[in-house]
């Protein structure tokens, strides 16, 4: 009685388990959560589905699928030793720092076959090691899907179907005895091919040109083309059954013989060890946080721009969505950087919620409403807005330009972009970058490596160029840390660290970036040459004012602005005076205001509103009949169409906003007036998108459940295995263990009648029972309960499934049936 007998099936395996081990198992694989499963059987049978083992080996590291691969090709099941065998080798070999790596593989192996057991993949004892029957099948070696392992079938397999005649002929090349059938011929070979000794013998009478076909061979791939009439090399290892036909011209090394001239190892190079993240360099850490937080604030001004350029209604959206290329150069122009730039910048706009389509029948991108309050943000904040929303997006940028699987353009903001598996890889690899020392720049090769060992690409190994997607995803993160801030010359910020901390947050980040973004300043510079340089970045009411003024010449550390008649006649559109310029200029420069400025804004002023437009289709009314016979004189004016309707007015087919656009470029400073006559005062644009929220990330499967869910996942799994395997009674069979008692498992079936009846006779003695419910949505399931009342056509119970007293309706209910007493049921 105080043996344990050893789990016969995976369902017993996991039935064995307890609650914490479920509840790894379904943290591990969330996809088993989904829905939650009625009991062990059914967990089981879902984690042995094709799809749930392909999603657990793909988030294996690559010891893990290393041991996962050893054990798929070898016995079901294995001993312990035998596994550890395959990944170390016989120690037959004088192999080098074979000694090393053993001992590296022997420390590793009970956690990676701990890994292998917690999801499910692995179950058994050690000296009954089984690997789940679908992941046998997706990593053994077949031709059409070749193993990692570089081995081929085993000696069985590849004589299926062969002639009892020719298996005979093998055993008499080999020196082996006649066997009377096929079955034990096979398991002489094989016998052969596994004795260290004998095969050692055999392979000494080999030709050396035959040593070296196999040399070819050993570490896969193991199939070969043959000519009709082989080589004699050849045709001495087919007669002896080390190469084996699969068809008329391909031969194969069987499995055995492989791992003969392996020394027993199933991979050329175990990796029981992560590779170590080194440095490419080592910085002064301060200097890496001044240089992240001089990043952080040209993002911040880099975006602050953008939506600036597209505040009055940006450029329009393609009819398949995203922006075109024509209009991301201009943005790029504008703002003076690369397109793969201006993706980025645009994508973390529109994942932050700052910018959106508008939703108009044009539609156009346009900031949205979210953009204002994040304006009246301090920087700091402004920033950590940013950098959380770059953290968790599944839009990928960098693959802006590329083309999808249909060979269509992927556009900047296009609905293409979402690529699940970002996130995760982005979280990894600035996490390995944390792990770093302050101030270290890790090596980018290494950073690939490592990853690589962490999630190996199952089935294709990464070209060295990198151009998987996870390894594309690594350096774009990379590229794109370091232009948000999150990372400065290489390495990780103090902030950015703190940002990364779940202990502390975008709070303590925003307080450690605080002291290195440069204070706001209240003055310019002006010059001369009609321009003014701001020696930093400028307080958000001079910036807006100055921007309306003057435009933009040169960005830097210091900006320089230059004021042309077209940006002061701009400021006076927009409602000021000549007075308040000059006003506006004299208590914000700290040189005096030069001459050639105050003349340049007199002279725009003195002529800004001479000639009034307005719609007629529209007309240009003026006090000064010599200007309007001067318009009508300049060949310039022809395609305005203009004609005299009265001696200060002339009327023009084109529309007001034309006719003032062609007279400003003819050199006057017209102004707008409305049907009262009164001057129209134009303002900067502030269109804006109804309210948006920010796009979902994708998720790359079910999240991972909380302990909440995790704990009623597992009671709900137990209660279910409980109503599923319980013995009970069957008041409508016969005595159990008789022919006509019901079958385990089966929902009850009982009347009206006899419910009411058992249910109320339980709630009176307090015992327990198994009913089958059907829910209001029509699905089935088995429930113990303990009946506590019975009323009004409800019953009140304990339900062992949910762990809580509920309520049934009765007529929900399709049947019952006591729980057997001790010992029943068994028989």
């Amino acid at each position: 009685m105080g043996t344990t007998t050893p789990p016969r099936t995976l369902a017993e395996a996991l039935r064995a388990r307890g609650d914490e081990s479920l509840a790894g198992l379904l943290r591990a694989r969330p996809d088993l959560l989904n829905p939650v499963p009625n009991d062990i059987t059914q967990l089981a049978t879902r984690a042995g589905t094709r799809a749930s083992v392909v999603r657990a080996l793909e988030h294996l590291d690559r010891f893990a699928l290393q041991t996962a691969e050893a054990l798929a090709v070898a016995p079901d099941p294995a001993p312990y030793d035998t596994l550890l065998s395959l990944l170390t080798g016989d120690g037959l070999d004088d192999g080098e720092q074979r000694d090393d790596a053993g001992a590296a593989v022997t420390a590793a192996l009970p956690g990676a076959l701990a890994t292998l057991r917690e999801q499910a993949l692995v179950w058994g004892e050690d000296d009954r090691l089984r690997l789940v029957r679908t992941a046998r099948e997706l990593l053994a070696p077949s031709p059409q899907h070749p193993s990692p392992t570089g081995l081929g079938p085993t000696v069985a397999e590849a004589t299926a179907g062969m002639s009892p005649g020719r298996l005979q002929e093998i055993l008499a090349a080999t020196g082996l005895p006649a066997t009377h059938d096929p079955v034990s011929a096979v398991a002489a070979l094989s016998a052969l091919f596994t004795d260290r000794t004998r095969m050692a013998e055999l392979l000494d009478t080999a030709p050396v040109e035959a040593l070296s076909v196999l040399d070819r061979l050993v570490w896969g791939p193991p199939y070969g083309e043959v000519t009709p009439n082989p080589t004699p090399p050849v045709k001495w290892l087919r007669d002896r059954g080390l190469l084996l036909p699969v068809s008329t011209r391909t031969v194969v090394l069987p499995r055995e013989a492989a791992l003969h001239l392996r020394a027993g190892r199933a991979h050329r190079v175990p990796e029981p060890v992560p590779p170590v993240v080194t440095a490419a360099a080592e910085r002064d850490p301060q200097a890496v946080d001044r240089a992240a937080a001089g990043q952080a604030f040209t993002a911040l001004a880099t975006v602050e721009e953008l939506l600036k350029l597209w505040n009055g209604g940006g450029p329009p959206i393609l009819r398949a969505g995203g922006l075109s290329v024509r209009e991301l150069k201009r943005t790029a122009t504008a703002l003076d950087t690369t397109e793969p730039v201006t993706a980025f910048w645009l994508e973390l706009a529109y994942g932050a919620g700052l910018l959106a389509s508008d939703g108009e029948t044009d539609e156009r991108y346009a900031p949205t409403p979210a953009y204002d309050e994040w304006l009246d943000l301090s920087a700091q904040d402004r920033w950590t807005h940013l950098a959380t929303a770059w953290l968790p997006a599944t839009r990928v940028p960098g693959l802006v330009g590329g083309q999808d699987a249909k060979g269509r353009a992927l556009s900047a903001l296009g609905p293409e972009l979402d690529r699940s598996a970002a996130p995760g890889v982005r979280a990894r690899t600035l996490a390995l970058l944390a792990a770093l020392a302050p101030g270290t720049a890790p090596d980018p090769e290494a950073l690939l490596q490592r990853l690589r060992w962490e999630r190996p690409l199952r089935g294709a190994a990464p070209t060295a160029e990198g151009t998987d997607l996870r390894s594309r995803l690594v350096l774009w993160t990379l590229n794109e840390a370091e232009l948000l801030g999150i990372t400065g010359r290489g390495a990780l910020a103090t902030h950015a660290r703190a940002l990364l901390n779940e202990d502390e947050g975008a709070e303590a980040a925003a307080r450690l970036l605080t002291p290195l973004l440069p204070e706001p300043l209240d003055h310019v510079l002006l010059q001369a040459d009609l321009t003014a340089v701001a020696p930093g970045p400028l307080e958000r009411p001079l910036a807006e004012t100055l921007s309306v003024l003057a435009d933009v010449e040169s960005k830097g550390g210091a900006t320089v602005y230059r004021f042309t008649p077209g940006s002061v006649r701009r400021a006076l559109d927009a409602g000021q005076a000549a007075s308040d310029l000059h006003a506006f200029l004299a208590a914000h420069s700290r040189t005096p205001v030069p001459q050639p400025l105050s003349y340049l804004i007199d002279d725009v002023a003195r002529r800004h509103g001479h000639l009034r437009i307005g719609a007629a289709s529209a007309y240009v009314r003026c006090d000064d009949e010599a200007v309007l016979n001067e318009i009508l004189a300049d060949r310039r004016s022809t395609g305005l169409r203009l004609r005299r309707l009265a001696p200060t007015v002339l009327a023009s087919q084109a529309d007001p906003g034309s006719l003032l656009e062609a007279l400003r470029e003819m050199g006057y400073a017209p102004a707008a007036e409305s049907a009262e006559g009164d001057v129209l005062i134009t303002r900067a644009g502030a269109r804006r998108t109804p309210p948006r929220t920010p796009p979902a990330p994708v998720p790359e499967g079910p999240p991972t459940p909380d302990a909440t869910l995790l704990g009623a996942a597992v009671r709900a799994i137990r209660a279910g295995d409980t109503a599923a395997t319980v013995p009970r009674k069957d008041p409508t069979a016969g005595p159990p263990g008789t022919p006509e008692s019901r079958p385990s498992g089966t929902l009850p079936r009982t009347t009206s009648a006899e419910t009411l009846a058992t249910v109320q006779a339980a709630a009176m003695t307090g015992s327990s029972l198994w009913i089958g419910y059907v829910t209001a949505e029509g699905s089935a399931s088995q429930r113990v309960i303990a009946p506590v009342r019975v009323e009004g056509g409800f019953v009140t119970a304990y339900d062992h499934t949910a762990d809580e007293v509920r309520t049934y309706p009765l007529h929900r209910i399709t049947g019952v049936a006591e729980l057997a007493e001790e010992g029943e049921g068994a028989g």
